[in-house]
């Protein structure tokens, strides 16, 4: 998980939200569309490098969604507040479309996520130090960190996120499989800093979270 630092959204957005009156509110449901929708979607995804907000699987406007971090079902209040909005992969293998009838997919991040959030219990990509609540073995697993204060927080999302699901794993695996053999601690500091910072395209490599955590573990 990357921390995601937050911007004020698009102005349009906020001018059609001050369009309330007494006639007319505007509604997630009913009213929200093209083009204050498609902007929004737009702006998420410039923020967050073009990575899912809680996997770091790459995504764009066509393989990701909108996400509410406290879900609307219990906070209506904040379905159209900004700093509540996400972009999340579709919850499913790049390779495999829940439509299409498949037994094999694992759902995982918003789809799986659904209506639970927890107070105490839900690691937020939006805290600065949500990347220090993991850690990734070579095998592409995620793991609670090991300090004690963050692990209940850290075990409860990998599981209500599915974040340890198949093929998150296999995909995890692949990125570290990638990281060249012999680096010098120079080498792993120059590649942890160019996967902290977006590219040319204005987007993060995917899995940089993951990338960055096992480049600073010391090579044996």
């Amino acid at each position: 998980m990357k921390h995601i630092k937050k911007n004020q959204g698009p102005q349009n957005f906020t001018d059609w939200k001050k369009r309330a009156n007494e006639d007319w509110q505007p509604n997630w449901k009913e009213n929200f569309q093209a083009p204050e929708k498609t902007e929004v979607h737009e702006a998420l995804l410039t923020e967050q490098g073009y990575i899912c907000c809680y996997c770091g699987r790459r995504i764009d406007y066509q393989s990701s969604h909108i996400e509410h971090f406290q879900p609307r079902k219990h906070y209506p209040e904040l379905a159209l507040e900004y700093t509540n909005l996400l972009a999340s992969c579709p919850g499913y293998p790049e390779d495999e479309d829940p439509k299409l009838g498949s037994q094999a997919t694992q759902a995982h991040c918003g789809q799986k996520k659904g209506a639970w959030y927890d107070r105490d219990l839900t690691v937020s990509p939006l805290i600065g130090d949500c990347a220090d609540y993991f850690r990734y073995t070579r095998d592409g697993q995620i793991l609670p960190t090991e300090i004690l204060s963050m692990q209940p927080a850290a075990k409860e999302t990998i599981e209500q996120l599915g974040l340890n699901c198949s093929s998150l794993e296999r995909a995890r695996k692949k990125v570290i499989e990638a990281i060249p053999d012999g680096l010098t601690r120079e080498e792993a500091q120059k590649l942890i800093q160019a996967y902290e910072q977006l590219n040319e395209q204005g987007k993060h490599i995917r899995f940089c979270a993951t990338l960055i955590y096992r480049l600073h573990q010391p090579v044996s």
